[in-house]
C-alpha cells in the first residue's frame, strides 16, 4: 500500500475544489463545515446522499436535530478529541447515514470539519489516511475564513461596547451604524448578563461561542465576554409574554452547554425589553442591578431571573444612594443598635426576623426559637428604645427598607 502520494499537498482555490478532490479520492460524498456547523463547501457530482447531508445543503447549516443526536450518542465529544478520523454507525431516526468525519485543527483549536458519507463500503486505512491529508490541506483556508470572522466578530465587540456604555445615544445613528456592519438588529431585544465562578478562559469562550452558534432556542445579536461574565443581546418575541419569552429559550441554551461541556453560569439575570437602540445601556444596566441585589440576598431572589420580577428590590440601590449622598442612618436602628452594643442583646436581629415575617408574631418566634411571650417583650423593648409604633404600618415598611437597603452596603 503506497500512502507517501499526497493527493492533496497542493494548492486550492476554495473549499469546494478541495471537497471535490476528497471525493475524486474517496469515490464518497463530502462536507466541510466550520466549527459552528455552518456548511462551507460540498462536492458537487456524486448522486447517492442521505436526508441530513440534503438539509445540510438547503439550510447551509447541519439542522439542530443533528447536532443534538451527535451530542447525545458522543460523537462530538470523540470528534472533538481526536486528532484521527473517526467512524459514526447510521442513524436512522434523523436520517443520518454511515459516516467517518475529521476535525481540521491549528494547534488545539478546532476550525471545522470534514464530513464523508460511506456510500458502498467502509473506508480503508489508505482512505482514512488520506481523509486526514485533507484535513491539513482545509487547515489554511479554515484559518483564513477564521481570521475574517474574528476581524468581523472585533467590529461587533467594538460596536456591542459603544451600546452597553451609551456611547450611541441616538436609535437611528444606531440603526445606521448596525447597517454599515452589515448587522440586522431584531425589532425588540433585551440585554442578559450569565455570571461565571471563574474568569472565563480562552477554550470556555470557544465553547460558550459555539453554543450561541448552534443553539436554535434563542436568537443572540451580539456579545461580549467580560473577566467572569457573559453579556448577551437577544432578540426578543411578540409571541409570548415578556416574562416567559426571556426565561425558558436562554434556560434551555444554558442547559445544552451544561450538557455538552459541563459548564454552567452561577447567575442569569435579564433587563427589560426595549425597541429604542438608545436604551441598551438601561437593559444591561438593569441585569446589573439586579445581578447585585441576588448576591445580597441569594434566599430571597433565588427564582428572580426578569428585572421586573425583583420587586422593591430594585430600588434598594436607589435608597442607599440617597442614604449615602445625605449620611443618613435610621435614628430608630441607630437607637437599638447602639443598645445591643452596651446590653450585649439582639433587639435589631429581633426587629429584623419580626419584619421578614410580616409582622406574624408566631412565625417570628419560631424562627428565633423563644417563647411569643418572650418576643413579645422584646417587640415592646424595641419600641420604647426606637420610639417607633410597630403597629403603624408606614414606621414599619421604613424600618424594613432602611435594613435591607443597609445589606446592599456590606
Amino acid at each position: 500500500m503506497n500512502l507517501d502520494t499526497n493527493p492533496f499537498d497542493r494548492g486550492f482555490d476554495n473549499l469546494d475544489m478541495l471537497a471535490d478532490a476528497i471525493y475524486n479520492e474517496l469515490r464518497c460524498p463530502v462536507t466541510i463545515e466550520d466549527a459552528s456547523h455552518r456548511l462551507l463547501a460540498y462536492s458537487s457530482h456524486e448522486q447517492m446522499t442521505d436526508p441530513a447531508r440534503i438539509s445540510t445543503i438547503m439550510g447551509r447549516k447541519v439542522p439542530e436535530k443533528v447536532i443534538s443526536a451527535l451530542w447525545r450518542d458522543g460523537v462530538m465529544k470523540r470528534l472533538l478529541q481526536s486528532d484521527i478520523p473517526i467512524r459514526i454507525s447510521a442513524m436512522q431516526d434523523i436520517g443520518l447515514g454511515d459516516r467517518v468525519a475529521v476535525a481540521i485543527r491549528k494547534n488545539q483549536e478546532v476550525l471545522g470539519f470534514i464530513w464523508v458519507l460511506e456510500e458502498n463500503e467502509p473506508l480503508g486505512e489508505r482512505e482514512l489516511h488520506q481523509l486526514k491529508r485533507a484535513a491539513e490541506a482545509a487547515k489554511s483556508q479554515l484559518n483564513q475564513l477564521q481570521m475574517k470572522s474574528r476581524k468581523e466578530e472585533k467590529s461587533y465587540h467594538d460596536f456591542f461596547w459603544q451600546l452597553l456604555t451609551g456611547h450611541l445615544q441616538s436609535d437611528d445613528m444606531i440603526r445606521e451604524r448596525a447597517k454599515q456592519l452589515d448587522l440586522q438588529l431584531p425589532e425588540r431585544y433585551h440585554v442578559t448578563v450569565f455570571q461565571f465562578d471563574a474568569p472565563i478562559s480562552e477554550k470556555l469562550h470557544q465553547q460558550i461561542r459555539y453554543t450561541l452558534e448552534t443553539t436554535p432556542f434563542v436568537r443572540v445579536v451580539l456579545h461580549a465576554v467580560t473577566d467572569s461574565q457573559l453579556i448577551l443581546l437577544a432578540a426578543a418575541s411578540h409571541a409570548v409574554s415578556d416574562e416567559e419569552e426571556q426565561r425558558e429559550p436562554l434556560h434551555r441554551m444554558l442547559r445544552q452547554m451544561k450538557q455538552r461541556f459541563g459548564i454552567s453560569p452561577v447567575q442569569s439575570c435579564s433587563g427589560m425589553i426595549y425597541d429604542d437602540y438608545a436604551m441598551v445601556e438601561r437593559s444591561f444596566q438593569e441585569a446589573s442591578t439586579l445581578l447585585q441585589i441576588k448576591r445580597r440576598f441569594p434566599e430571597e431572589t433565588q427564582s428572580v431571573f426578569y428585572y421586573p420580577d425583583s420587586g422593591y428590590y430594585r430600588y434598594l440601590p436607589y435608597i442607599l444612594r440617597e442614604k449615602q449622598m445625605h449620611r443618613f442612618e435610621n435614628p430608630v436602628l441607630r437607637k437599638i443598635r447602639k443598645y445591643d452594643g452596651e446590653h450585649h442583646t439582639r433587639l435589631l436581629q429581633t426587629l429584623e426576623v419580626y419584619l421578614n415575617s410580616d409582622s406574624n408574631i408566631k412565625v417570628a418566634a419560631d424562627l428565633l426559637h423563644v417563647h411569643i411571650n418572650t418576643l413579645t417583650y422584646r417587640l415592646k423593648r424595641i419600641a420604647e428604645i426606637g420610639g417607633i409604633d410597630l403597629n403603624s404600618m408606614d414606621q414599619k415598611v421604613t424600618l424594613y427598607l432602611d435594613l435591607k437597603s443597609e445589606k446592599m452596603e456590606e
